[in-house]
């Protein structure tokens, strides 16, 4: 993997890194490690230069393991372009985040299934996706969410209920921030109900305080998840640190 340079999209001060994959995609018992550093008060955005791609995987899985750490007043905007699982793939995705009370995460993801020569949907073996969520205290680490998702296609009817309620594509949004409560959970449902997909938030809290939500949307088109998870992000980024709406000029 390669990290193109540093570059800026407004004049905020956040800078931006592109993460590029030379091969392509993901094939069969490929190991991607990424480990991030986001010092005190620093803020970075993080993106890849287009999807991630799971080819078929016969042998093993692909698999991307991250870590992912925030100091004192980091910030943090996860947003990659959408994995793409193609006939046959199987994919594992871990991903361990340790930040600091006052720090601020966004993480997006969107899954969509790949094209298959039959026209058939749901041709991938597997999507494993973990995230581990904790925050350090001066009393010690206490554990925020743990979000441990499994998508087996070929063991589920894909048009009952129980398997995505029939949808293809699946959407994900995690924030933490001490500003998260049930007004913005609220406000979130109400924008996006104004999208073609069915969409559910859920609130999470420590301990000692910290407070971070997840947001899962399934629907059968990439772009309508894309374009409800943007209009999430764009509305945090404009009511915490006066942005504009995010444009990574990608095309």
């Amino acid at each position: 993997m390669r990290v193109m340079r540093p570059h800026y999209l407004d004049d905020s001060g956040q800078v931006c890194y592109v993460i590029v994959n030379p091969g392509g995609a993901y094939l069969g018992a490929d190991l991607f490690l990424l480990d991030v550093e986001v010092q005190d008060s620093a803020s970075l955005l993080l993106t890849t230069q287009s999807a991630t791609k799971v080819y078929r995987t016969p042998g093993s899985f692909a698999e991307q393991r991250m870590v992912l750490r925030l100091g004192e007043g980091a910030r943090l905007e996860l947003m990659p372009d959408q994995l793409i699982a193609y006939r046959e793939a199987s994919y594992r995705q871990w991903t361990s985040v340790t930040l600091r009370p006052s720090s601020s995460l966004v993480m997006a993801e969107v899954v969509t299934p790949g094209w298959s020569p039959d026209g058939a949907a749901f041709r991938y073996e597997e999507v494993r996706l973990r995230n581990h969520i904790c925050v350090e205290t001066g009393a010690g680490t206490e554990l925020l969410a743990l979000d441990n998702l499994l998508i087996r296609p070929p063991l589920h009817d894909v048009t009952g209920l129980g398997f995505m309620e029939g949808y293809s594509h699946l959407g994900s949004l995690v924030v933490v921030d001490p500003r998260v409560d049930q007004a913005l959970a609220d406000e979130l449902h109400l924008l996006t109900a104004d999208h073609r997909a069915l969409t559910g938030i859920s609130l999470t809290r420590t301990v000692s305080g910290t407070t971070g939500l997840v947001l899962r949307s399934l629907s059968n088109s990439t772009d309508e998840l894309n374009r409800l998870l943007r209009s999430c992000t764009d509305l945090l980024r404009g009511r915490w640190y006066r942005q504009g709406p995010l444009d990574l000029r990608k095309h």
